[in-house]
């Protein structure tokens, strides 16, 4: 399976941008994708998770609101809608995905996911 996330670029404070993230041969693996962040000097930040096989996304209490995390099937690309972006959401953005759903407390772990995409940075200017 290989991720590619694509979609970052420099936005005003309150904007929005929104992220997509292509899997390439997924198949039946890679059923559980979850979008990360991470700002300079900080530790990956978990931002939320979905299926593709169904169910609601589910979403970290800090961009919950603000985020919106959906799926396109037939184009095998999981998109990650920003709202009212703030300079605090600067960071760079990677999907990841694993083959099983994985229970809420580990899925923040980085540590627990099979397949990483590149990044794709988000710039938020005040």
């Amino acid at each position: 399976v290989q991720l590619q996330a694509s979609g970052g670029g420099l936005v005003q404070a309150g904007g929005s941008l929104r992220l997509s993230c292509l899997a390439s041969g997924r198949q039946f693996n890679s059923n559980f994708l979850a979008w990360f962040r991470q700002a300079s000097g900080k530790e990956r930040e978990f931002i939320g998770s979905i299926t593709w096989s169904g169910g609601s996304p589910y979403y970290a209490n800090s961009v919950k609101g603000r985020f919106t995390i959906s799926r396109d099937n037939a184009k095998d690309t999981v998109y990650l809608q920003m709202n009212d972006l703030k300079p605090e959401d600067t960071a760079v953005y990677f999907c990841a995905a694993r083959q099983n759903r994985l229970v809420l407390s580990e899925q923040p772990n980085p540590r627990a996911y099979e397949w990483w995409g590149q990044g794709t940075l988000v710039t938020v200017s005040s």
